[in-house]
């Protein structure tokens, strides 16, 4: 199996897996995102314990790029602290517009690696960050 079958295989997986498309049944910040150009929308929800992100969730609709980019960026940042989640917010972006390109700084990432090379495809870069940006927004806004 190649790379790109892998890549394609973990973004069906996230895209239709409800693991992490679910309501939080506690939430301390709600936050929305949309995407005009492909109609992609996101409700990130997150329950914090502290200076961590104790769970997180989404509900929306979209392509597979964005549903499946949100859920990878979930399972990232739970239990992360707050400052870390920001910290792999900025490496991800950096990562798109290909302003980081160290393999040993971008593995922090984990799967949200098989975006590094969206910016391929210009219109579907704007799909892969929703999330990151609506997280950013949320714990800036906190």
């Amino acid at each position: 199996m190649d790379l790109s079958n892998i890549y394609t295989q973990l973004i069906m997986e996230h895209n239709n897996s409800t693991r992490n498309k679910r309501h939080l049944e506690e939430i301390d910040r709600v936050e929305k995102g949309h995407n005009p150009s492909c109609g992609d929308e996101i409700q990130l929800e997150i329950k914090f314990d502290g200076d961590y992100i104790r769970d997180a969730a989404f509900t929306g609709t979209g392509c597979a790029i964005s549903q499946a980019s949100t859920s990878i960026m979930i399972d990232l940042i739970k239990g992360k602290r707050k400052a870390e989640a920001l910290e792999l917010v900025n490496t991800f972006i950096s990562m798109i517009k290909k302003d980081i390109t160290d393999d040993e700084e971008l593995e922090k990432l984990e799967d949200a690696l098989i975006f590094k090379n969206i910016s391929n495809m210009p219109a579907r870069v704007k799909c892969a960050v929703l999330a990151w940006h609506t997280l950013n927004e949320a714990i800036k806004s906190e």
